[in-house]
């Protein structure tokens, strides 16, 4: 399940980030987004969803989240 398939206020874990984009993964490290890393859905805008990460929120666009795999 990816990130898009969240529901809201849900605590979920990053199983996989999909991308062999070196820089885009270790941009999403320094935000906390990692694997085994707890994320909660905060709300779902039309191209943009708000999540929680650690003790930030982050806007993530809707290529970004459909990359993140949740287990």
């Amino acid at each position: 399940m990816s990130l898009l398939d969240a529901k809201l206020e849900k605590e979920y874990f990053i199983e996989e980030i999909s991308t062999d984009d070196a820089q885009l993964t270790k941009f999403l490290f320094t935000l906390g987004c990692y694997k085994g890393e707890k994320v909660t859905v905060i709300s779902r805008r039309r191209s943009n969803l708000i999540l929680a990460i650690k003790d930030s929120r982050y806007s993530f666009d809707r290529n970004l989240a459909k990359r993140i795999k949740l287990a």
